[in-house]
């Protein structure tokens, strides 16, 4: 089976191999059969052994949805009564986090500094200080919407200082950086199937403390489907997703898993780095700007700022490179405007130079300045 090969950029989901694309066609099985759950429970432990959860300790925990469901899940599953969130904010994926302690009334605190700036941890450990009934920290890895990375262990440190647990989004992250959860001070990370796995959409999973997940139990029900301990419970008991699973796209995680394992975690990571490298390569030779401070990025999202130019159009170099079989995609700064150019999914080096020359030649298309022009 031919299948034409597009080259995405954006950050998630990404571009997959042809082996996990096929890996969805297989013949159709009542998800309740014994031979289905004896797949899952493999994959549960796999998971595991991707950011070094030792299983004595940690379990891991699926949902069918994408990434923002294992952030439903954590906050209200995780939050004893009487107790508060500590949200470390500095982007749009945190601020999503915010809004979902605001959707179901859980009291928080909204720590906010600048999107294109680290946490200052003086401010976090006095926060911490100041309220004591702060029982669950949370703060995103890498702030997708401008490729900067938070730093976890330490912050996972201080909150483990002050009695609370350390929950991080690492949507964007998992099985790209190299994460172990005991040496980062995680109690629970999360991310999906179409990410740092190169699967397909639909499947989610959180990897946490069984023994916190197990005293979420007499935590306030914040939600039915999206409730840790029950969704936990019923794998435990039947070994089955609570409510109907992705059937298909668990097939496809379970062969990206394969392939992941076959990678490498280095050499993986190695890859990725290439092409980071090669995109801030590209921009450089073109003279676009990022904004972030080079380190202090993920090493997985390069945020570029629109040219000073009347002629730039985001949507029309878009269009030009989408009918080439690139994918960019828009930023997610309020107050600057950016796209991203992200080194998720099955691509190398060799895709980045492919894709400039097309980018460079939508530029020349539509009139717009090479090098770039900035007025700063």
């Amino acid at each position: 089976m031919e299948i034409k090969r597009n080259v995405l950029l954006n950050p998630g989901p990404a571009t997959t191999t042809d082996t996990v694309k096929l890996a969805q066609i297989v013949p159709d099985i009542c998800p309740r059969e014994q031979e289905f759950a004896k797949l899952m429970k493999g994959l549960r432990a796999d998971l595991l052994k991707v950011v070094h959860a030792d299983p004595a300790e940690y379990t891991s925990v699926l949902f069918t949805g994408s990434g923002t469901i294992n952030m439903d899940v954590c906050l209200n599953s995780l939050l004893p009564a009487d107790k508060k969130i500590l949200v470390i904010n500095n982007g749009a994926y945190s601020t999503r986090a915010v809004e979902i302690c605001e959707a179901y009334g859980l009291p928080h605190i909204n720590l906010q500094f600048p999107v294109d700036e680290r946490p200052d941890l003086t401010v976090v450990e006095q926060t911490l200080k100041d309220n004591t009934d702060i029982a669950l920290v949370y703060i995103t890895h890498n702030e997708t919407g401008t490729g900067l990375l938070n730093p976890i262990r330490e912050i996972g440190a201080l909150a483990h200082k002050y009695g609370a647990i350390f929950v991080t989004d690492t949507t964007s992250t998992l099985a790209m950086r190299p994460i172990d959860v005991a040496a980062d001070n995680i109690d629970f990370c999360m991310s999906s199937a179409q990410k740092g796995l190169m699967a397909m959409t639909g499947l989610s999973f959180i990897i946490g403390r069984t023994d916190i997940i197990k005293a979420s139990k007499d935590y306030p029900m914040r939600s039915y489907y999206c409730n840790l301990y029950l969704q936990y419970e019923y794998f435990e008991k039947t070994g089955e997703m609570h409510f109907t699973p992705p059937v298909q796209t668990i097939y496809s995680l379970i062969q990206a898993l394969k392939e992941y394992f076959e990678e490498g975690e280095e050499a993986k990571w190695a890859r990725h780095t290439r092409v980071f490298n090669a995109i801030h390569e590209g921009i450089a030779k073109l003279g676009f700007k990022d904004i972030i401070k080079r380190e202090w990025q993920a090493g997985l999202v390069v945020s570029v700022k629109y040219p000073d130019d009347p002629n730039w159009s985001f949507e029309k170099v878009h269009d030009y490179c989408y009918e080439r079989g690139f994918t960019i995609y828009p930023g997610k700064i309020s107050t600057t405007n950016t796209f991203r150019l992200c080194a998720l999914g099955a691509i190398d080096e060799a895709d980045i130079h492919d894709f400039f020359k097309v980018f460079e030649e939508a530029c020349r298309a539509y009139n717009i300045q090479i090098p770039a022009k900035y007025n700063d």
